[in-house]
């Protein structure tokens, strides 16, 4: 969970056959049950579960405790008659990282220390990565999306070449959300992940991402300790060789003096790289760094339980929601250094049994619905990624779904916020659910900050698979706006990621079942109905879902 109190994600797939869809199933909800969330959440988030951190003895015990609260809501095995499914990771880490070098510029050889002025590593399973004079290329944003007629590696080859990169995409200072890229609202090209697996798919032998910090929005501290420890992926068959050799920051200080050596101006630059038509500007420079890989890999699970459809059981509505946390970790003053959880993410959890049970007792849906508890979220959204990339039911069949992470205790909300902005045709899906729950949206906060790409349901939409996300509101039916934002302000100083994220006896659960309702509603009204929702077509994930979707029946 990436500092976001609740997040709901649908799922759909693309239509051409529907001129005008057909509405939007009613619903009638099913009372969740409450003893059911109380009883999963104080036990996954007990001591007994020392945090529920992947590949521990609390694993064992989660996975076996989620494989028998799915049974007792009625799930099916959801894996080919297993109720889980193996996920391989492997645990990179860069040492023995040598300064970059960067030659062929007035200034004769420049030296930059790692951490201090960059960081760097590679995705590739191997023990040694060197990299000896490869040109740099300032390819501004780093964007190639041909659905808004932007390419900015247009023209250049860079088979062996390292791209120089600006964080966030072109219009990311805009004052509102207008632009080719949603303005002010970020989009997926502007996070840094995308910018490395497009450097990628050029061919680039490395990456180097400008930091700054209000684009980034984080300063360089966080870049360097994310970038100076251990790094975790899914294991690949290929073992990412068609990923990058190395992937990096530079401090923007390091890259005005990199592109002064080159006679040209990082603020002149940046300015031109937002307009329509920039063209890639090879700098004349060749940089060099070298580090050693430590290797080590792993094995954790994804517990996985299906209601199989009625009419259409081989069209799928998904529900997710990660298991694991941090485990054993930073103590409080009292000495408690068991990250327990509760919020993060055993709400989410639970609510996935609670939800399966209430389906249940409504009767069988026309679509089947999957219930999926993924691990390795903390570590990098892994366990969904691994689903994602190695599906038990076919993504392209994959109707919709509701991705359930850190539903906070408390009163019910008058309101909600739509993370990520309208993006698909499941606009209406939500309409119909808050409409009938007398729910009104409020403007999303921080959309700078790209909160739509940092949780599960994001794996699933940058291979197509359109996701809309959901925030509960602030304004509280107990206490309004005040006691909204003084309860989000409370968990994110003094439990996120702590010891002190903690079951409580005392909790209000009328906010999460409100979160229930929502969720049940919205998931059984896709897996009641005909359509197969798109994104929208400017989306940047409208391309590959309609790819995805030509060889579906």
């Amino acid at each position: 969970m990436k500092l976001r109190p609740l997040l709901l994600a649908a799922l759909a797939v693309p239509t051409a056959l529907h001129a005008r869809p057909a509405p939007v199933p009613a619903v009638q909800p099913v009372p969740l049950s409450q003893p059911v969330l109380e009883e999963m959440v104080r036990t996954l988030s007990s001591d007994a579960f020392e945090g529920r951190a992947p590949g521990t003895a609390g694993e064992d015990k989660t996975v076996a405790y989620l494989i028998e609260c799915f049974k007792a809501a009625g799930l099916q095995p959801g894996n080919k008659g297993s109720w889980t499914q193996d996920v391989p990771t492997v645990e990179i880490a860069a040492t023995n990282v040598a300064g970059l070098a960067v030659t062929g510029g007035a200034g004769g050889t420049m030296l930059f220390a790692p951490g201090k002025d960059f960081v760097a590593g590679s995705y590739r399973h191997v023990g040694r990565t060197e990299i000896a004079d490869a040109e740099l290329v300032f390819v501004g944003y780093g964007i190639n999306a041909p659905e808004l007629g932007w390419n900015d590696y247009a023209g250049v080859d860079m088979k062996g070449k390292i791209a120089v990169i600006l964080v966030n995409d072109p219009d990311f200072d805009a004052a509102n959300e207008d632009g080719i890229f949603k303005g002010r609202r970020m989009t997926y090209y502007g996070r840094w992940t995308y910018k490395f697996e497009e450097a990628a798919r050029q061919g680039a032998r490395g990456a180097l991402i400008v930091h700054d910090t209000f684009p980034a929005a984080y300063g360089w501290n966080v870049v360097e300790s994310s970038w100076t420890g251990p790094q975790y992926f899914v294991q690949r068959a290929n073992k990412g060789m068609d990923q990058t050799e190395a992937n990096g920051w530079v401090q923007k200080g390091v890259a005005e003096r990199i592109l002064a050596a080159a006679g040209q101006d990082l603020g002149r630059l940046t300015q031109a790289a937002k307009a329509r038509g920039f063209k890639p500007v090879p700098l004349g420079l060749k940089a060099s760094l070298a580090f050693d890989n430590t290797m080590r890999t792993a094995m954790s699970k994804n517990v996985i339980g299906i209601l199989p459809g009625k009419k259409r059981p081989d069209e799928y509505v998904l529900y997710t929601a990660h298991w694991d946390h941090l485990g054993r970790c930073k103590a409080a003053a009292d000495g408690d250094d068991i990250c327990n959880g509760a919020v993060d993410n055993a709400t989410g959890t639970a609510m996935l049994a609670a939800i399966a049970e209430a389906n249940v007792k409504a009767g069988p849906t026309d679509r089947s619905q999957v219930f999926l508890a993924v691990t390795l979220e903390e570590s990098g959204l892994l366990g969904s990624e691994y689903y994602a990339a190695n599906p038990v039911y076919p993504l392209a069949r994959t109707v919709g779904g509701v991705n359930m992470d850190a539903i906070s205790p408390g009163s019910a909300a008058r309101d909600f916020q739509v993370v990520g902005g309208d993006k698909s045709e499941l606009t209406r899906y939500l309409a119909a659910a808050t409409r009938a729950m007398g729910l009104v949206q409020a403007p999303e906060s921080d959309v700078e900050k790209g909160y739509y790409y940092r949780s599960d349901h994001f794996s699933f939409a940058k291979r197509g698979v359109p996701m809309f996300n959901v925030a509960r509101g602030n304004d509280w039916v107990q206490g309004g706006k005040a006691a909204g934002e003084a309860a989000a302000e409370r968990y994110n100083v003094a439990a996120y990621h702590g010891p002190k994220d903690e079951y409580d006896g005392k909790w209000d659960w009328s906010g999460i079942l409100q979160d229930g309702e929502l969720f049940f509603r919205l998931g059984r009204s896709l897996a009641m109905g005909k359509d197969w929702p798109n994104w929208h077509p400017t989306d940047e994930f409208r391309a590959v879902r309609d790819a995805s979707r030509k060889g579906a029946k």
